[in-house]
């Protein structure tokens, strides 16, 4: 079971790393990752069990939080409009966005950063990713406002970039022109 102590912080050089292409059809070492991530996603949003084990609330994971060099990330939340999104994937890769931005009003936080860190991050307000799911299906999503936001930050990941790497460092709460605002 992964808990708190197995996510690493900043400063560790996987979250800097762009992270290696996965093989697909996955292997079982990589499905069993992928399981316990998304595992510990549902687990850190389950009051009970997040209380018992220390963990703090995640939305989305990427396998170089865990120190792990692959290109895998699991989310698990529900929308502003309670769509739910679970997905374990390999290889994920933006391949179109908005020229519209979309930005969380409350900022964004991360499991891998201790600290708050303010500001609003602009993202794209609507993207297209593939990737391949668990059983080695080429997925398709269309994603915007909420949705679109947590998966670009666990891409993000993949590269070796961190959510504070997009806010302005000159005027934190500056609003990214263009941009939707989402509560």
């Amino acid at each position: 079971m992964i808990t708190m102590k197995d996510i690493v912080r900043e400063g560790h050089p996987s979250l800097t790393t762009i992270a290696d292409h996965v093989t697909v059809p996955l292997d079982k070492q990589n499905k069993d990752l992928l399981n316990d991530m998304i595992t510990f996603l549902k687990n850190s949003q389950d009051d009970e069990i997040a209380k018992k084990y220390n963990l703090r609330a995640g939305v989305g994971i990427a396998a170089p939080q865990l120190g792990i060099n692959k290109r895998l990330i699991s989310v698990h939340f529900e929308d502003l409009n309670g769509s739910l999104y679970s997905y374990m994937l390999a290889n994920p890769k933006i391949v179109s966005h908005s020229v519209e931005k979309a930005y969380l009003s409350s900022g964004e936080g991360c499991l891998s950063v201790d600290r708050n860190v303010e500001g609003y991050v602009p993202r794209y307000a609507r993207i297209t990713v593939r990737a391949t799911d668990l059983e080695g299906n080429e997925l398709k999503l269309r994603l915007k406002g909420y949705a679109a936001i947590i998966f670009q930050h666990e891409i993000d990941h993949l590269n070796g970039i961190m959510f504070y790497d997009h806010i302005n460092k000159n005027n934190p709460f500056s609003v990214p022109e263009n941009a939707t605002v989402i509560e």
